[in-house]
């Protein structure tokens, strides 16, 4: 009954709308799909879809010259008296008259050059040329894929909600929006998006934006997670080389195609063909690819742009009409490909702003953006649908209800919930979503570790989950955990239960205690796998631990824009471990096991703190400067990339200490900030420090420790906040102190320079890391690694020689990089 009423509303709703359509097809009688069709003289316009047919939404009755344009055809104009509706117009469009006849040809320069040098030097000023507008933006957005596995790792990846068939192939994501953009020079953008569509889910929203459709080739880089080199930036002469294709007439404007080619395969580059018109040099069009590789994603394989520009006679520039990215990828037995169609009409270059037209708040949806029904799309949507995405829309809708129905949810959940005899070790989750909540137990594997106190040790737990909304914007989440240590014998308790409550300010409040086993250093310099491996195989065990008793609650919110802030009020009873065990698999004779005791690795009788209570109070505000962000009917989010530094501010207290002494404050500063330096890479830095008061006697507990490393294994990314060839805790201080790293990501542009080793796609990476504390001279280290190591699409190695320089004297080793270690945490 829903796919046959759904079926009438969509083809009575055609009938309604005041249209010019039809279709756009070669002269081979192939559909020609993404011609720019629009009224002369205007940007009331569409774009034809994938099987070429378009609709041309006009006002009323009358005369009309319709502008069919296409990167590769002739233009041509129609003229047509319309006198009812729907209007037929197909059109044939015939492949433009490349000619070199009125190009002198140098034996010594390909004549492109030159319209390259001109274009170039012309780069600034057409980025700058338009200072504001008003414009409307359509987007439409597609992924489909054409092989999916039935499980990855073990895992059941399911069918998406009904999007695959039984072939394991199908569209996972359609979505259109339809929004109204604004712009000042130099960067302010707002988007007010008045309509959202997403198949198969009526509460949903399409995360297509303007401002992440906003790409700009006379920009010198084009952010595309890693920045690549635009064919007409300052400097592309160093990574391009360029031929005239031909040139051919639009109107009385000569229009140059050029062909690009890449200097180097494997500099951040594109490859395909761009059109630039005589005299103005401007973008007429573009027709670009790049890889997965160049923009360092390796489970994209391809990504093609399209743009299209129509002149303004009034503005005297050539204006983007029109974008389409094509993307394919594969990872992990999945392969697809999709679109994301850009379309911007209606523009207004002398717009009248609003006071509060533009501030932080980039994108707004404004409420019911997502229950407009099909009758205001097809009367909006410039683009039409193609057969295949109007039956997703149709299949999807009209299984909606049913997907969200309490006999089809309990199905699905008795599916999942299927316990195996490989559960108990390996973890289970007891799914009811239609009454919205979970509950699992965490398994022993992969969790079990070995340390010199407890032995050989394990986690396990049980967690429950519940959401009120189906977005699950507000949430309660239970959590307790039992780790048994068989070298004490003894098991310990630890619980937790945390409330959300929105996601417009992200307010949380959380109630926590127990009994657990923690690290001097709270931040887990070593993590328990490492540690495993370094104590069992090479008699190293790094990790120094004691045996924390809590309870507590904290607080955590957005206080406004740009500043969150969380408050933590704990009791503590603290209590010094000594080692238990000494089991090694490889005994070596001149290596044996220090003891727990940081401060004195040969003494096994002395503890490193007399145990002790203590009341701990932690306050922090995290400062974003300029925050940029979304509003969502359900939440806000916000931008991470921002061109201003973080300031983290903290305050730390211990009070009413069964031992006076143990009684202190610490503030804490911290500024980090990533920047991204265009086709040099990125470079990042984290400056922290702080100092203490009435700290002469503290518990060692509550020293600053600095975030060490003698595995000479590194588990991250990026190393801005870890010394890798200081000792865990020689440096640690309970005075004021100073903490500086730095580290440069060259992405490529050193390495892809270099023949043979450009063929790889590694990345050089130089860092710089400096200590400053009261109690000690100045601890230094350098490095210079090689990222991206790896095969294929699996790049999770990284490594670095660092050299260490503190009091005197020099060490040097190599790091190796295990960015994948996080899994078996």
């Amino acid at each position: 009954m829903k796919f046959t009423l759904a079926t009438l509303l969509f083809i009575s709703s055609l009938s309604l709308c005041a249209q010019i359509e039809g279709k756009v097809k070669d002269t081979h009688n192939q559909p020609l799909p993404y011609v720019n069709i629009y009224l002369e003289d205007s940007y009331t316009g569409t774009t034809s879809n994938d099987e070429g047919n378009y609709s041309l939404e006009i006002s009323e009755r009358g005369n009309y010259t319709i502008v069919f344009q296409f990167l590769g055809y002739s233009t041509i104009k129609k003229e047509v008296a319309v006198s009812s509706f729907p209007y037929k117009l197909d059109v044939v469009l015939t492949e433009s008259t490349i000619s070199l006849d009125e190009v002198v040809i140098s034996t010594a320069e390909d004549p492109a050059y030159r319209i390259i040098r001109e274009t170039i030097a012309k780069r600034k000023e057409n980025l700058d040329k338009i200072s504001a507008y008003k414009a409307d933006f359509y987007s439409r957005g597609i992924w489909r894929v054409d092989s999916v596995p039935k499980k990855i790792l073990g895992q059941e990846v399911g069918d998406f909600d009904g999007a695959l068939d039984s072939t394991r192939t199908g569209i996972i994501y359609l979505s259109e929006t339809i929004s109204h953009i604004a712009y000042k020079k130099p960067n302010s953008f707002k988007e007010t998006i008045i309509a959202s569509k997403v198949s198969g889910n009526d509460n949903g929203f399409s995360f297509n934006s303007a401002q992440d459709a906003n790409f700009s080739f006379y920009e010198n880089t084009v952010d595309l997670n890693a920045q690549i080199v635009s064919p007409i930036a300052s400097n592309a002469l160093s990574y391009y080389r360029y031929k005239l294709d031909g040139v051919f007439y639009e109107g009385s404007k000569l229009i140059n195609k050029i062909k690009v080619t890449p200097k180097r395969p494997n500099d951040r580059i594109w490859e395909g063909t761009i059109y630039i018109v005589e005299d103005d040099w401007q973008l007429y069009g573009l027709d670009l690819k790049t890889t997965g590789v160049a923009i360092q994603v390796p489970f994209v394989k391809d990504l093609i742009f399209k743009q299209n520009f129509k002149f303004d006679i009034t503005e005297n520039t050539w204006v983007k009409i029109s974008q389409t990215i094509d993307f394919s990828f594969g990872f992990l037995g999945f392969n697809g490909d999709g679109r994301f169609i850009a379309v911007y009409s209606n523009y207004d270059f002398t717009p009248v702003f609003e006071g509060k037209t533009f501030s932080n708040e980039v994108l707004y949806f404004e409420p019911e953006a997502n229950k407009k029904d099909n009758l205001f799309w097809e009367g909006k949507r410039p683009v039409q649908l193609t057969e295949e995405e109007t039956n997703d829309y149709i299949k999807k809708d009209s299984i909606q209800e049913l997907r969200k129905s309490k006999t089809y949810l309990d199905s699905v959940d008795a599916k999942n919930n299927r316990f195996t005899l490989l559960s108990p070790l390996t973890g289970y989750t007891y799914n009811n979503t239609f009454e919205k909540w979970e509950l699992g137990y965490k398994a022993p594997l992969p969790g079990i570790n070995f340390n010199t106190v407890q032995g050989w040790n394990g986690n396990a737990g049980l967690t429950f989950f519940t959401w009120y909304d189906e977005n699950r914007a507000q949430w309660l989440y239970v959590q307790a955990n039992a780790n048994y240590s068989v070298a004490e014998d003894r098991l310990r308790w630890q619980g937790t239960l945390t409330k959300r409550f929105n996601r417009f300010n992200r307010l949380q409040l959380s109630a926590f205690g127990g009994s657990e086993v923690r690290q001097f250093n709270s931040s887990n310099p070593i993590s328990p796998f490492i540690n495993s491996i370094a104590t069992l195989f090479f008699e190293r065990n790094y990790m120094k631990v004691y045996e924390l008793t809590y309870g507590g609650v904290s607080w955590y919110q957005e206080l406004f824009n740009g500043v969150r802030s969380s408050l933590s009020v704990s009791y503590q009873n603290r209590k010094p471990l000594f080692n238990k065990s000494n089991q090694v698999i490889f005994p070596q004779d001149d290596i044996q096991y220090t003891s727990n005791n940081p401060l004195h690795p040969n003494d096994d009788t002395t503890a490193a703190f007399d145990e002790h209570d203590v009341i701990k109070t932690n306050f922090s505000t995290r400062i974003s400067f300029a925050q940029k962000y979304m509003t969502y009917p359900d939440g806000k989010f916000n931008y991470g990339d921002s061109k201003y530094p973080v300031l983290t501010l903290e305050v730390e207290n211990a009070i009413g200490a069964s031992d006076a002494d143990y009684n202190f404050t610490q503030l804490r500063a911290r500024i980090n900030q990533e920047v991204k330096l265009g086709t040099i890479g990125e470079f990042s830095y984290n400056l922290k420090g702080g100092t203490f008061f009435n700290a002469d006697n503290i518990s060692f507990v509550d020293y600053q420790h600095f975030q060490g490393n003698q595995t000479r294994v590194g588990t991250s990314g990026r190393y801005t906040n870890v010394f890798n060839l200081l000792p865990y805790y020689t440096l640690s201080t309970n005075n004021h102190y100073f903490e500086a790293h730095a580290e440069h990501n060259f992405k490529g542009w050193v390495l892809n320079k270099v023949p043979g080793i450009n063929q790889l796609g590694f990345n050089m990476v130089v860092g710089g890391h400096y200590l400053s504390t009261h109690d000690n001279k100045p601890y230094g280290e350098l490095s210079i690694g090689i990222d991206q190591l790896g095969w294929g699409k699996y790049r999770l190695l990284r490594l670095d020689y660092v050299q260490s320089y503190f009091q005197g004297e020099t060490k040097g080793a190599f790091i190796f990089g295990l960015k994948f270690l996080n899994l078996f945490e």
